[in-house]
């Protein structure tokens, strides 16, 4: 592999990384005048954009958190009017995450700001280099998983 290749290799998943941090500090700059960061916004995009209500336990495993932190992340959520939690028929243990109309509106804001920060970070950026990118970065993603799955049953 020559000296470039090798480099280039090696510097893939670091800029990975890196894109993902400074994606989500643009997006968490530009919803600071909400008072949301991404401790709050993402959980929220998770909920508006779930095909049905999720439950505490399902909304912890999309965000890769254990039962205590998304005890407390929902408290002040639900603190601040932006969820409910909702029983599930019977089961009273078992409880819904729902937007309020307050998060609701506040997701809209979200939404607003994840597209202004997704089109400035991609103007100048061909539809073939995106599609490309989506198409490597998908065989990256397709090749880890086996190894987060072999570690999450460990």
């Amino acid at each position: 592999m020559p000296a470039s290749a090798s480099h280039v290799s090696q510097s893939i998943g670091p800029l990975i990384g890196q894109i993902g941090r400074q994606w989500r500090r643009a997006i968490d700059r530009h919803l600071q005048p909400f008072g949301l960061t991404e401790a709050t916004w993402l959980p929220l995009l998770h909920v508006a954009r779930a095909a049905a209500p999720l439950r505490q336990k399902e909304l912890a495993a999309s965000l890769s958190l254990d039962g205590s932190s998304i005890v407390r992340l929902l408290d002040a959520l639900e603190a601040a009017g932006l969820v409910e939690r909702r029983e599930l028929g019977s089961d009273r243990r078992a409880k819904a995450i729902v937007l309020t109309p307050q998060g609701r509106h506040t997701v809209a804001e979200v939404e607003r700001s994840v597209a202004q920060v997704r089109a400035e970070a991609l103007s100048g950026i061909s539809a073939a280099e995106l599609a490309a990118t989506q198409a490597v970065l998908q065989r990256i993603l397709q090749a880890l998983q086996p190894a987060a799955a072999d570690t999450a049953t460990k």
